[in-house]
């Protein structure tokens, strides 16, 4: 069956597929037999070609999703790696548990998340989703079986998370689950005017609140480069109630591209920078409103219009002076005319992950997005050299157009990965990023 519809969550680049889809886990021994190179496929949440096998074979986990058991004293939950994050908070939370660490969707595979080590508005506090992976099952294209755990398959186990689902198909895994006591999550939201205050509050709030993260207005220049928005927030006390998120909407059509312009954007940022008239404002708001404001809107990607959006997520180290790069990076942005409205900033913390290819670090990280269009590239490639001279790096879920240079430098340990990838295993991504160069 072929899949034209499997395509990531950016729509750039296209890709046409060999589709397989799973439903039981006893299926995939027999995945060896497939027509290679092969690639699980959750909810394509991805934004780049991370997701996408051009040419070759998906293999649609979205049939394994069962739940295989759940210890409710310890909060241990082994289920299978097609779920989404979206079905385990729906049964969990009202039995008072969440998950360790979300991204900024909730409609992404366990899988998925484990492949791309996500982070979350909580990176401080708890690291990254692989911190919490206590066990995980593999399906390598041999038809081989493997447990992995921190101690038992160790390198297989720190490849495979964050490993761009390249060293076979998980199947299931155990993770740990934290007690909250509600679903309400008590925001404050504060109005900074530049990167200096940016900073100042981060690091305030990161000592005082579970989660922190940051809007930026792009558009901004001078004394105000770097505003923006500063969200901070902590579970609620139980009893403490927040009305629930109201009925998704769902974009039903691509937006024409000229909807999304220079000064439509600018425009934007004003506004937005400009719609909460206290400079704080305390509020007590459901935990997906917080974490999942963009999920209401479903579909939202095609407000980009039909050529889709690039995704751009960054880190850079606190040691090669972060202020100073930071403020580059905006700089550039602003100057090119091309702005990002859905720009976000948060200071990473220093616990490691667990995972190989790892994208957090101890840093600050800038994520954006930008419709695909004229001029995007040039302007990518340029953040990209000011990212590398940092000593930075560039997220690959969310790449859809690195150089394989680029990528070697930012991720040095990306030939061990190769060497413990299964041979049948690939990616769109991966064969642009390890062309020789």
């Amino acid at each position: 069956m072929r899949g034209e519809q499997y395509q990531s969550w950016g729509r750039f680049p296209r890709a046409r597929h060999r589709v397989c889809r799973l439903w039981w886990r006893h299926e995939a021994r027999e995945i060896g037999r497939l027509e290679g190179p092969l690639l699980a496929y959750g909810r394509g949440r991805s934004y780049g070609d991370v997701c996408l096998n051009d040419g070759g074979t998906v293999l649609d986990t979205r049939g394994l999703d069962r739940l295989a058991c759940f210890d409710a004293g310890s909060g241990r939950l082994r289920c299978e790696a097609g779920v989404t994050l979206e079905e385990l908070l729906r049964i969990f939370v009202p039995r008072g548990w969440f998950l360790p660490v979300v991204p900024g969707t909730k409609f992404v595979t366990l899988g998925g998340a484990i492949a791309n080590d996500i982070h979350g508005k909580n990176h401080h506090r708890a690291g990254t989703f692989g911190c919490h992976v206590v066990q995980l099952e593999l399906v390598r294209s041999s038809g081989e079986r493997i447990v992995c755990t921190p101690e038992r398959n160790a390198e297989l186990f720190r490849a495979t998370i964050g490993g761009l689902g390249l060293t076979g198909l998980i199947t299931w895994a155990e993770i740990q689950l934290k007690p909250i006591p509600s679903r309400a999550i008590a925001v404050e939201t504060i109005r900074f005017a530049n990167l200096d205050e940016f900073f100042e509050i981060s690091a305030q709030s990161d000592r005082e609140f579970e989660y922190t993260v940051a809007w930026v207005d792009c558009a901004a220049r001078g004394s105000s480069l770097g505003r923006g928005l500063f969200m901070r927030g902590n579970h609620a006390d139980a009893g403490q109630r927040a009305p629930r998120q109201s009925r998704a909407i769902p974009i039903v059509f691509d937006f024409p591209q000229l909807v999304l312009n220079r000064w439509s954007m600018k425009l934007f940022n004003a506004l937005y920078y400009r719609k909460q008239w206290p400079e704080r404002k305390s509020t007590v708001v459901d935990f997906d409103s917080f974490f999942f404001p963009l999920d209401r809107l479903l579909d939202w990607n095609r407000i980009y219009g039909r050529r889709g959006l690039l995704q751009y997520q960054c880190v850079v180290p606190h040691g090669h002076d972060g202020r100073a790069v930071l403020r580059q990076l905006l700089e550039t942005i602003s100057a090119a005319g091309l702005f990002s409205f859905l720009a976000v900033l948060k200071v990473f913390g220093n616990l490691s992950s667990p995972g190989l290819m790892s994208f957090p670090r101890p840093g600050v990280t800038l994520a954006l997005d930008f419709p695909a269009g004229p001029g995007v590239m040039a302007l990518l490639a340029r953040l990209d050299r000011v990212v590398a001279a940092a000593g930075g790096a560039v997220y690959p879920a969310k790449d859809a157009r690195m150089a394989a240079a680029d990528f070697q430098h930012f991720y040095p340990q990306w030939e061990r990965l190769d060497a413990l990838r299964d041979p049948k295993f690939s990616s769109s991504f991966w064969r642009r990023v390890t062309a020789p160069i």
